[in-house]
């Protein structure tokens, strides 16, 4: 469950056929962990990797009080839900579920010439990938970490949706909703933090894998929906561990393999088998190879705006990452700094908004994840003025400038820190003649 605030005057609702508490008491239920009291000292001045702690100008009142003033906002929001926000995720579903219609529509005569061009091609590709944005990230994703789950609607229920992607809603649900927004930025707890590919952070270890992280990272945009069940799955976990798992436990991981496969499975037979042979009837093979393109080239869009969308929201410059040590016996006040300090915003239209998800309203949403993501807008010049206030960095930029920021970061950190007395090229010579060395020896044992 994500680790958050507990909130008792939410009162828990049961979506019809559906046996599930509201998401606002089920996402919490994990807050046994926090501290309701004060600490007993002030926050110190130093992490412990040496870097400024960015709360220590703050005393323990005035932490609590930031708490108190942020369950006050979100209170008023989930007390004011009703009709109209219903009507919104309605109204969204109704236009995303008619826009792929149409444009898979469309693309059954993507091979059909005009003047030298295709333009059901160009038509039907730009829907699709819109379409499949759309459900990632407005719907798919709020859904189920049970935005909507106060409507009692079994159709529109972080239980029952299924979403267009790679990953099972099961096993990303764990990874995401119970892992990520548990410890958010939290180095060692928080495999969001360059998904076991990639160091991100400065506090991160680095190792001579990390030298190609930028190829990763373009290769990991392009197949994002792939590599994040991959990431689900823990397939990482599960190749290093696997000499020394139990038979259950391999079983186990198995089972939930199989799951991803199939799920995959049906992805790719629906994009790339059915469509494209609804297609052959109206230009014959060539209609459908254009239709197969098409959606190809939709999935690329898909995978590349949420990974662009996603990789601003907690690895750009001036996000804070934090220690496992930090978070023992976090209050109220502190899991809440850690969620708007570890997450930046990305600043734009309306329209925009709604194609990020509203995660380019990150910091609301770490905040209160269960919270529908129209209201974001709402709530967020009330947390900046907050954040401002007490002398904090409310962290928000353009797309093009917040990509940019992470683009540079990955390059930086795929070589060593910088250490005083040392050039960076020999630490990498050394790090390389220990990796042969450590493998010729394991050769001949």
């Amino acid at each position: 469950m994500t680790l958050a605030p507990e909130r008792p005057t939410i009162a828990p609702t049961e979506p019809h056929h559906v046996g599930s508490t509201h998401a606002s008491t089920r996402h919490h239920s994990g807050s046994s962990r926090l501290r309701n009291e004060a600490p007993a000292a002030a926050p110190a001045a130093y992490r412990k990797g040496g870097r400024p702690n960015p709360i220590a100008h703050l005393t323990p009142a005035q932490i609590e009080a930031i708490g108190v003033e942020l369950d006050a906002i979100q209170k008023e929001v989930m007390d004011s839900r009703g009709a109209k926000d219903a009507a919104y995720i309605r109204r969204v579903i109704k236009v995303q579920r008619s826009l792929e219609l149409g444009s898979r529509a469309v693309l059954l005569f993507s091979g059909v010439k005009v003047k030298g061009i295709r333009p059901a091609w160009w038509i039907g590709t730009a829907g699709l990938g819109l379409a499949k944005i759309l459900e990632n990230m407005e719907i798919g994703h709020n859904v189920m970490h049970g935005q909507w789950d106060w409507m009692r609607d079994p159709k529109i229920h972080s239980t029952a949706w299924e979403w267009d992607n790679a990953s099972p809603s099961s096993q990303w649900k764990r990874t995401h909703n119970q892992m990520h927004h548990t410890f958010t930025n939290v180095i060692g707890r928080d495999n969001d933090l360059g998904y076991g590919i990639m160091r991100v952070d400065e506090d991160q270890r680095w190792s001579l894998f990390h030298l190609f992280q930028p190829i990763w990272h373009v290769g990991n945009a392009l197949l994002f929906e792939y590599g994040i069940a991959a990431y689900d799955l823990e397939l990482g976990g599960y190749m290093a561990k696997r000499k020394r798992m139990t038979p259950e436990a391999k079983a186990e991981w198995r089972a939930e393999a199989m799951k991803t496969v199939h799920k995959i499975r049906a992805q790719m037979t629906k994009d790339y088998v059915v469509h494209p042979t609804m297609a052959l009837p109206f230009g014959g093979p060539a209609n459908a190879v254009h239709t197969l393109t098409a959606n190809v080239v939709a999935n690329l869009m898909r995978n590349l705006w949420t990974n662009t969308v996603i990789i601003c929201g907690h690895f750009p410059k001036g996000i804070e990452t934090f220690e496992v040590a930090g978070i023992d016996n976090e209050t109220r006040g502190e899991w809440y700094l850690r969620q708007m300090l570890g997450s930046g915003n990305i600043s734009g239209s309306k329209a925009m908004h709604v194609m990020t998800g509203n995660l380019s309203h990150q910091i609301e949403h770490h905040l209160w994840p269960d919270m529908p993501s129209n209201r974001y807008a709402e709530v967020a010049p009330k947390v900046r003025e907050l954040m401002e206030r007490h002398g904090l960095k409310y962290v928000s930029g353009p797309l093009l400038t917040q990509a940019a920021s992470v683009y540079v970061k990955v390059v930086e950190l795929s070589l060593p820190n910088k250490v005083p007395g040392r050039r960076r090229r020999d630490m990498i010579r050394l790090a390389a003649k220990k990796a042969w060395r450590t493998r010729s020896l394991g050769r001949f044992s």
